[in-house]
Order: structure tokens, then sequence, then C-alpha cells
């Protein structure tokens, strides 16, 4: 009787070791970008899931993909004003003060993390429009995200 109930009190011990090392472990958190149900009710504005086409700006070609491990660094920038409230290329509308972003190659939507590489601030995007198509930028966010991002006075910064 007294082997039976050490065996037990061991066997408790070990159980309750291993539970509370296993609520010590981090859970990774991974997201995945996936195409929207058919006949899915959309609020106004949002837009449409769109990968699109191959498309040429200013004799620039460019190939919208899925690419769930995409990484780019340059320069990032903003826009605001002159496009606020005019249609997204997703067929949304588009509002400076969201954390929304246009890529020229992103699916969208797709959430992206945009780090500000001068001052560490980073920051989750929703890719809801094409751009930008200036100076070898890599991504224009709204104005909002660059208030977030630390960037808005200055214009641009390296992501």
């Amino acid at each position: 009787m007294i082997r039976y109930r050490s065996f037990f009190q061991r066997l408790s011990l070990m159980v309750f070791c291993a539970l509370v090392l296993a609520s010590c472990s981090q859970g990774k958190f991974i997201a995945h970008t996936s195409k929207r149900m058919q006949n899915a009710l959309e609020s106004p504005g949002q837009g449409m899931y769109k990968i699109g086409e191959p498309y040429q700006i200013d004799g620039i070609w460019y190939y919208p993909s899925v690419d769930y491990r995409y990484m780019e660094t340059g320069i990032a920038s903003w826009y605001g004003s002159k496009f606020h409230k005019k249609k997204t290329a997703n067929g949304g509308i588009y509002d400076m003060n969201k954390l929304t972003a246009a890529h020229r190659t992103l699916p969208m939507p797709s959430f992206v993390r945009v780090t500000n590489l001068e001052n560490g601030r980073s920051l989750v995007l929703k890719v809801n429009d094409r751009g930008p198509y200036a100076n070898n930028r890599i991504i224009d966010v709204s104005r909002r995200g660059a208030q977030l991002l630390g960037f808005e006075k200055k214009g641009t910064a390296r992501a």
C-alpha cells in the first residue's frame, strides 16, 4: 500500500511539473491570408480580395502574387489628403485615418508588419491599395500609420 501511494505521488508530481512547464512555453501566432468566402457580406468601403493581373506603370511591369514569407527593406512614405475618400485598387474607400497601406504586388487585403528602422517602431497595416510608384519607395502607409511609425513630419523613413 505504501509503495502504491509513493508511485501515485511521484506520478502526480511529474504530471504537475509537466503542466507547469507547458504553461511557461510561448506559442507562435501565425497569420495567413485566405480567399474570402463566396457570397460573404462585406461592410461598404472595405473592398474585395484581389491578387490582380500583371500591370505596367511608366514602362515597369509589376506581378502581383502571394508569398507568405515576403520581406522587403527600403523607403516607406505616406499618402493622405489627395487620396482621402477615393476608391482604392481593391474597390474600397481610402481613409487616411485608418491603419492601411499601398503595395505594388501583395494581395489585397494582406496584413503586413512595417517597422521604422530609424526608431524601431513597428505596426501592422492592412494592404488595400496599389503603389507607391515614385522614387524607389517600397510601401505607402496611411497618414495615421505614418504618425504611429513616427515619420509623418519627415515624410519618409527606412522600413
